[in-house]
């Protein structure tokens, strides 16, 4: 028997060293230490929402249950930390640095110090340790695939029927892409002359196939003219009504007839547009078996993780029923 094994036969229930505060020990797994101040933190930040919901016996046998999946999943998390060591997978400081950046840009926040203020007020933990539970959460996902989920097997037509039946949900917004080409009348008769003359030469290329482009950059009084006209993609509801309605008559290529305005006339050039598309099927077939998987995997996954606990060393220090009662 190694030295560590000794150790932790002769490991007392309370932990102390010399100025330290003394921790009590509730359970041993495998050599890491789940200790009562642990537990409690857990236990209250998985249990608040039950005062506000329950009250009574109903509210004890939850807090019960909640003591009792709390300490489960502690033991389950050592678990999983060991297995995957053993299968070779890690998790980057770097890949949860992303993940929570991330996070704060879909939430409009802009420095570590306001996102800790927002998950203390929902989560009751520091931004390390929020940190820490997402790398161990992604951790135990990466196992589970590996060692549950991916043999779990979906067929393809189970997954492309799954496609077909739930397609809205992978509807892509519409979408459209223009060129404009925009002539200012002028004020005085001098420019209303010259416009009249350079508007009957544009009609005159573009019958003859001069490339639309080439127009816009020779002749649009537009800032637009510096990219040929390009607005680029636009959502629909964007665009001036009547200007919109003309865009999606088009054909791609296909240039409009003139729209007139007190001040200006337009003319517009479908590049492309994107009305009723979805997101192809391989680009979410993976999110389906996903999805798919789910269900099926919940037997699968407690019974990984029963064998798991079974071939562990788990010691407890207090009885589990102590523990769970409180």
């Amino acid at each position: 028997m190694n030295l560590r094994a000794l150790a932790l036969l002769a490991l007392p229930v309370l932990l102390c060293g010399a100025g330290e505060v003394r921790e009590e020990v509730l359970v041993v797994v495998n050599g890491h230490m789940i200790s009562r101040r642990t537990f409690q933190q857990a236990v209250e930040q998985g249990t608040a929402a039950l005062y506000r919901q329950y009250t009574g016996k109903e509210l004890d046998d939850k807090l019960k249950d909640a003591r009792d999946k709390t300490l489960e999943g502690l033991v389950d998390t050592f678990l999983i930390a060991d297995k995957a060591l053993d299968l070779g997978i890690s998790v980057p400081d770097d890949y949860v640095r992303t993940y929570v950046e991330d996070l704060k840009k879909q939430n409009n926040i802009t420095s570590d110090a306001d996102f800790e203020k927002a998950i203390k007020s929902s989560l009751g933990i520091t931004l390390p340790a929020y940190m820490a539970r997402t790398k161990q959460e992604v951790i135990k996902q990466e196992v589970l695939r590996k060692e549950v989920y991916s043999r779990i097997a979906i067929e393809d037509q189970e997954l492309k029927a799954y496609y077909l039946d739930h397609k809205e949900d992978y509807r892509l917004p519409s979408r459209f892409r223009i060129r404009e080409l925009i002539l200012a009348k002028g004020s005085t008769p001098e420019e209303l002359q010259a416009f009249q003359a350079l508007r009957a030469t544009i009609q005159a290329e573009l019958k003859k196939g001069t490339p639309f482009e080439d127009l816009v950059k020779a002749h649009s009084s537009s800032p637009s003219r510096a990219t040929g006209g390009d607005l680029g993609w636009m959502p629909k509801g964007v665009l001036r009504a009547n200007l919109e309605e003309a865009a999606l008559a088009l054909a791609p290529n296909q240039v409009s007839a003139p729209l007139e305005t007190d001040k200006d006339v337009e003319w517009i050039q479908l590049v492309a547009s994107e009305m009723d598309v979805f997101k192809p099927f391989a680009d979410v077939r993976q999110a389906i078996m996903e999805k798919l998987q789910e269900p099926k995997a919940q037997n699968a996954i407690e019974n990984y993780l029963t064998g798991l606990r079974l071939r562990a060393n788990i010691r407890y220090m207090v009885p589990k029923d102590t523990i769970i009662k409180g």
